[in-house]
């Protein structure tokens, strides 16, 4: 059971001076149900799933992920080395994850569709290039939640349709988390849906009721 418990987090710009993301959030994501989190940009969704993966920390509260196996924001550059290159970064992952490297090897060349670009420094990637390697990854690894950032379906028609395919897979024996502006993106893969607006996230059991109150946001 992944939960926050009070937490807050803002930041600091000399322009607008301390802005709150999340002001003493409480909120429970429950183990069976795929929850989407609709905001508006700039509501904070991208930093939510920083701190529910772990590379920020909240300014206060706790956030508790128990024994969930919780992967990267896929979407993002997130678990991806800049200075190695899409092969280094896959035989890493695998070592850090105990996994064969030439079974995710074959297996991400062949998804993420980045040809010789595999063995060029991930620096020298196009953002949709360094998401679908971070998203080939993923794939092959098994986790109890997957993270999943608005920009995940980065491509071609094709592509997308790749993506799809591999998540209905996967949600017959994980759970998603998916940030995203888009309601249809939402009711796609979720089952609740919370809604983030000035700093409080609200959970709705109802699909169509979330999508309601966020269009009027």
């Amino acid at each position: 059971m992944i939960k926050l418990k009070s937490v807050t987090k803002s930041y600091y710009s000399p322009k607008i001076g301390r802005r709150t993301i999340l002001d003493d959030v409480s909120f429970e994501f429950p183990r069976d149900k795929n929850i989407g989190i609709l905001g508006r940009n700039g509501a904070g969704k991208s930093t939510l799933m920083r701190l529910l993966s772990g590379e920020e920390l909240p300014d206060n509260g706790l956030l508790e992920i128990g024994n969930t196996k919780l992967s990267w924001p896929l979407g993002t550059t997130g678990g991806i080395h800049a200075l190695l290159t899409g092969r280094e970064n896959i035989q890493f992952l695998c070592k850090l994850y105990d996994y064969p490297f030439e079974t995710a090897f074959d297996f991400v060349e062949k998804f993420a569709e980045l040809g010789d670009y595999m063995y060029v420094p991930v620096k020298n990637y196009s953002a949709g290039m360094k998401s679908r390697l971070g998203f080939g990854i993923s794939m092959i690894l098994d986790f109890d939640t997957y993270l999943i950032d608005e920009g995940f379906s980065a491509g071609d028609a094709s592509f997308r349709k790749k993506t799809q395919d591999i998540f209905d897979e996967k949600r017959k024996n994980a759970n998603l988390i998916v940030v995203s502006h888009n309601p249809a993106t939402i009711q796609r893969l979720c089952d609740w849906a919370a809604i983030l607006s000035s700093g409080k996230l609200i959970l709705y059991k109802d699909l169509k009721e979330a999508i309601e109150v966020y269009s009027k946001l």
